[in-house]
């Protein structure tokens, strides 16, 4: 049997594939914090316009941040793919910083919503 570039670096690819159902995972979470965000805000007895218009924020906000990783993710996947076969793989410094960036910021957010109802 003839040897393709795929096979051999099977365990590169595997990795690969590991690490993107990795990241869709994460954007599946952060989706989910959206939803979590406007579910618990509209389910509990408060009539504050500032409230609401957070809640609804941070719900799409992660929704499109969701989103975005998910086509990064799968961008960053066929890049590594090609990188991988061709032998000139560099690592995703920018994706981690982006993702870093995301967490912090509907942390910000969450922090802020909550104060905000303590108030």
């Amino acid at each position: 049997m003839k040897q393709n570039d795929e096979s051999k670096y099977i365990q590169q690819h595997l990795a690969n594939e590991r690490t993107y159902l990795a990241w869709i995972r994460t954007a599946i979470a952060i989706i989910g914090v959206g939803f979590l965000a406007a579910t618990l805000h509209f389910n509990t007895p408060m009539n504050n316009f500032l409230n609401h218009t957070l809640a609804m924020f941070l719900s799409l906000f992660s929704l499109l941040l969701g989103f975005l990783t998910i086509a990064l993710a799968t961008y960053i996947y066929f890049r590594n793919r090609k990188s991988i076969n061709t032998q000139t793989f560099h690592s995703s410094f920018k994706f981690i910083f982006y993702m870093s960036s995301v967490v912090v910021s509907i942390l910000v957010l969450f922090a802020f919503y909550y104060l905000n109802i303590v108030k």
